[in-house]
């Protein structure tokens, strides 16, 4: 029987196949590394570049903001003042002129049921020229309002209905009275 003994201070090991593996992951780990300081210098000039375009558009909105303070300034002077008022004033006229009665009528005389009365109406027009028509309808029973609410919501002419307050007949006043909000959907 033979037994194998060694005499060797270090005996031998096996670590050839644990160094090659341990070397092709630290030249991977280096070949990533090198991929990611790529990466992080091209994004670093692509930020730059966007550094630089942000910092051109914040000079020209200072060009801009500081020029309109100058007109503001001008159109502001005492002697102009009249005359910005009243280009607001004839604004908001001509806003309020361009609503055509004619054709409210006859979008509300399509839509409202036979039995619905309008005893009042008021058309606003608010700064994005939307319209809004204030309104007061009357009718013998609740039920012709109640279609009248439904006519409204079917109809793409009119939007947002925002009810207001419904009165009860009375001695003076025999009808049921319902007040509304309704957006209107002409074009100024």
């Amino acid at each position: 029987m033979k037994i194998a003994i060694n005499l060797a201070s270090h005996p031998f090991r096996r670590d050839r196949a644990m160094v090659v593996a341990s070397t092709l992951v630290c030249l991977l780990l280096v070949a990533s590394l090198g991929v990611l300081v790529h990466l992080a210098n091209e994004d670093n000039k692509q930020l730059g570049d966007v550094r630089h375009e942000v910092a051109m558009l914040k000079k020209q909105v200072q060009t801009v903001t500081d020029q309109q303070a100058k007109l503001n300034a001008v159109i502001h002077e005492p002697q102009n003042e009249t005359v910005l008022e009243r280009s607001v004033f004839i604004n908001s006229l001509l806003m309020r002129k361009g609503v055509s009665w004619n054709r409210i009528f006859t979008d509300l005389e399509k839509t409202l049921p036979y039995n619905v009365k309008l005893t009042r109406i008021l058309p606003s027009v608010d700064e994005q020229g939307r319209v809004t028509l204030d309104m007061t309808l009357a009718a013998n029973e609740i039920k012709p309002m109640v279609d009248a609410l439904k006519a409204f919501q079917e109809n793409a002419l009119f939007g947002a209905v925002e009810y207001k307050n419904v009165v009860q007949p009375s001695q003076s006043e025999p009808l049921f009275r319902l007040a509304l909000n309704v957006t209107y959907a002409q074009k100024l």
